[in-house]
């Protein structure tokens, strides 16, 4: 099936899809209502969605049902929602604002925030779980549970924040930066490329070429994150610029310079472009995608 959707049309078809999808998770969540409301605030902030439209492309690369992946998508946005509201934290980056709007801590008190934080983390899981069997056998949705673990924890997002944190007030070499890069931000895209991939059944040539698409985007997003953190909008940022700098964190600007962060981030956008024409995919979403990574200004 050729799509011949345009980028534009496609990701607001399913942002609407996904926004009533995560009211409908927490409204039906038999909890307190302060908690309900600090879980839906930060989910609701809006942002670029990017993780779960690299999912839905995949789908619809492969010629799949996108609703398909309706909760394999709410849960990745759970994970990365959960991860900016702890980040945003006191002892971690102590930001004010998140995407313009004050932060979860601001609003709710640090507790709330903290507690809303894990409440989107354990219901991510509990969503993949509850993927309706015509969707997802008990097959994938343990391996979908497996990849999003991994991706989200230790091995993943936590490990690499971890790192980046280890790196404040030091010089880091590449190596250590990409590693953080990797982690923090890249294995939850690759897990919102391949949970897509695994619904749809690829084979073995096409998981390996999706994965290193996703692998090279995920680092050329990061680098776009340090470009803009230096010369980007603060308004359509929607925080202070120069947050890295303050945090005294490496970045590749600061590594390579601007110049060098703007070459290595092509270099991976380039790497991504040519693994996806591997995959032999309708992959044209997939390809809009890659180019707004990189051309983005928030």
């Amino acid at each position: 099936m050729v799509s011949n959707q345009s980028l534009a049309s496609f990701s607001k078809e399913h942002n609407n899809l996904l926004e009533s999808q995560l009211e409908v998770f927490i409204q039906q969540l038999q909890a307190p209502n302060n908690l309900k409301e600090s879980m839906l605030y930060s989910l609701k902030a809006g942002g670029k969605r990017i993780r779960p439209l690299l999912l839905f492309a995949t789908l619809r690369a492969f010629g799949i049902d996108t609703k398909v992946g309706a909760y394999p998508a709410a849960a990745i946005e759970m994970i990365h929602t959960y991860s900016l509201i702890h980040d945003d934290l006191p002892s971690m980056d102590d930001d004010d604002l998140r995407r313009g709007k004050p932060t979860n801590h601001k609003v709710f008190g640090e507790a709330m925030a903290i507690l809303a934080g894990d409440g989107l983390l354990t219901y991510s899981f509990e969503v993949l779980s509850q993927m309706p069997d015509h969707d997802a056998d008990s097959r994938m949705k343990i391996a979908l549970i497996n990849l999003l673990a991994k991706s989200a924890g230790a091995e993943g997002m936590v490990g690499g924040q971890v790192a980046d944190i280890e790196g404040e007030g030091k010089q880091l070499n590449l190596e250590d930066l990409e590693y953080i890069h990797l982690h923090k931000t890249g294995k939850l895209l690759v897990c919102s490329v391949m949970s897509g991939a695994i619904l749809a059944k690829a084979n073995e040539d096409q998981a390996k070429n999706l994965e290193a698409f996703a692998r090279h985007l995920g680092m050329a997003f990061q680098i776009r994150d340090d470009i803009l953190d230096v010369e980007g909008n603060q308004e359509l940022i929607g925080k202070p610029l120069g947050s890295d700098t303050e945090n005294l964190k490496s970045t590749y600007p600061a590594l390579l310079t601007m110049e060098g962060a703007k070459a290595a981030m092509n270099q991976h956008y380039e790497a991504a472009k040519q693994h996806l024409r591997l995959a032999d995919l309708d992959s044209a979403l997939l390809g809009e995608i890659a180019d707004l990574v990189v051309a983005r200004e928030y």
